[in-house]
């Protein structure tokens, strides 16, 4: 097994731009300026689900490299990152760069968050699908399509969201105005049921 070649995919969904550690804490800071319940609580589901799939690619990471010998390490291109952290689990990219709170976007608007929400969650799903092109592990691959699974899952969530939001304004271009911070026109364009 290529331990680096595989790991270091796998650090990539741990801290990389579309990683799980950035879509936890994106969608856990966009809830607060959701403007409807039924929106905060999918962030926050889905955020705190967010975590668990961190600590799924933190072990697998960890399970991958806990036993690498020295000429593994050298072999594997891995003594940069070795020198650094050992074989300890640390966010960063496949390239190397550490986690970075520059990649995660949170606007405050509702209707740009969950776009953004959907974006993400697509970004993740083909990261997951170019791991499971270099992955020969049966097991890493199971874990791996199951996560990749949950990012198809969270997006259409997060359009079940978008559409419940734009659905609930009673205008014609809902993006004229942020429904979070233009609260009066908010409350003035939802439609009574």
């Amino acid at each position: 097994m290529i331990y680096f070649f595989i790991s270091d995919y796998h650090f990539s969904e741990y801290g990389g731009p579309d990683g799980e550690l950035g879509a936890s804490l994106r969608y856990l800071s966009q809830r607060f300026t959701m403007p409807l319940p039924e929106l905060k609580a999918t962030l926050t589901d889905i955020g705190t689900e967010e975590l668990n799939h961190l600590e799924m690619i933190g072990a697998i990471v960890y399970q991958l490299t806990k036993d690498l010998t020295e000429d593994e390490i050298k072999k594997q291109g891995f003594e940069d990152y070795f020198v650094d952290h050992t074989t300890g689990v640390y966010p960063q990219s496949a390239g190397g760069s550490p986690y970075t709170a520059a990649s995660m976007q949170v606007k405050g608007d509702p209707i740009t968050d969950l776009h953004e929400n959907m974006a993400a969650e697509q970004k993740a799903r083909s990261t997951y699908d170019n791991i499971l092109r270099f992955c020969d592990d049966y097991d890493v691959k199971d874990a791996i399509r199951f996560l990749r699974e949950r990012e198809v899952v969270h997006y259409q969530r997060f359009g079940e969201n978008l559409r419940l939001m734009t659905d609930k304004l009673d205008e014609k271009n809902f993006y004229a105005f942020n429904p979070s911070f233009d609260k009066k026109c908010f409350k003035n364009c939802m439609k009574k049921k």
